[in-house]
């Protein structure tokens, strides 16, 4: 990834409103991947890039709004990106944090997508936001 030369829009939610809508207990997620599974990152991969990355990416220039993975992230806030290498970007979260859980925004802050590590499954979440 890179950082994206775009601003972020007043109008997106804030980071712990995004992170509520990713962890509340009436998330519903849109594909879940059970961990035992003997190739389950592999499929998690492959399932980001078939159903959050076209929401999230959109028809433009593949620039999005992410919380910094890890500790932290959201102290930091938005941070507008491009991924200059898709698809994988929950893999490559997951080598650099040890996890792949990632909350992100389209550019124009309409659509929320994430990855979350849950008991025993993968969670992909693709919320419209308007």
């Amino acid at each position: 990834m890179e950082l994206a030369n775009a601003e972020v829009p007043a109008t997106v939610p804030s980071t712990t409103e995004a992170i509520r809508m990713v962890a509340g207990v009436d998330v519903e997620p849109a594909l879940t991947i059970d961990t035992a599974t003997p190739d389950a990152l592999k499929q998690l991969y492959l399932q980001w890039h078939e159903e959050a990355w076209p929401v999230l990416a959109g028809p433009g220039s593949g620039a999005f709004l992410i919380l910094p993975p890890g500790g932290g992230g959201a102290a930091v806030g938005w941070v507008p990106v491009k991924d200059i290498a898709p698809p994988g970007l929950p893999s490559r979260i997951a080598a650099a944090t040890g996890s792949p859980e990632l909350v992100a925004l389209s550019a124009d802050g309409t659509h929320l997508c994430a990855v979350t590590e849950e008991e025993d499954a993968y969670w992909i979440i693709v919320r419209s936001l308007h």
